[in-house]
């Protein structure tokens, strides 16, 4: 695709990262872009995306992580291996240059939990993505990864209605 190979951060304290990068794949399958979504850290069949993925032409999503809490402050061996499996996964799909755009979900937080060898990642990104376009979302994106990028935003909470007492709904929440 014309243009494609810029990394791109979403994070910050505030709800939407996911969503935006979805968002990302709904407009560029209208172009007819190959998409793959990594989610680490995460095994629900039950989001939205998973189900809606068979629908979107060109879209693909893997889920690479436990249906369960991570102890981010002292990670079962389980949830480390998952990380670096999925974190080889995407270096494949990335290298492969199959798809023009890969989504690393959830990375930024198990950077910076140091699941995953930062300086590998970083000079990774940084140097192999080809006519890749990345997409790394998650809260906490660390330094180096902020500075990396190509378009950062930072999804701030303002307010949510979790504190009041809303519960997270289907289609809207997850």
């Amino acid at each position: 695709m014309k243009g494609y190979g810029l990394l791109q951060v979403y994070t910050g304290t505030g709800k939407g990262k996911t969503t935006a990068a979805l968002g990302v794949v709904l407009r560029a399958s209208g172009y007819g872009a190959k998409t793959l979504m990594i989610q680490f850290l995460k095994d629900d069949k039950g989001y939205g995306e998973y189900s809606a993925a068979k629908f979107i032409p060109g879209f693909e999503l893997m889920q690479v992580g436990r249906d369960c809490f991570v102890d981010f402050s002292n990670p079962d061996p389980i949830d480390l291996r998952m990380m670096y499996e999925g974190w080889a996964l995407a270096k494949e799909a990335i290298l492969s240059q199959k798809y023009d755009i890969v989504i690393l979900d959830e990375l930024n937080i198990g950077l910076f939990y140091k699941m995953l060898p930062l300086d590998e990642v970083i000079a990774f990104l940084k140097n192999e993505r080809g006519k890749t376009e990345i997409i790394s979302t998650g809260r906490y994106a660390p330094e180096q990864l902020i500075e990396i990028a190509d378009l950062v935003t930072d999804m701030q909470s303002v307010k949510h209605y979790f504190f009041a007492g809303v519960q997270s709904r289907d289609g809207i929440d997850h």
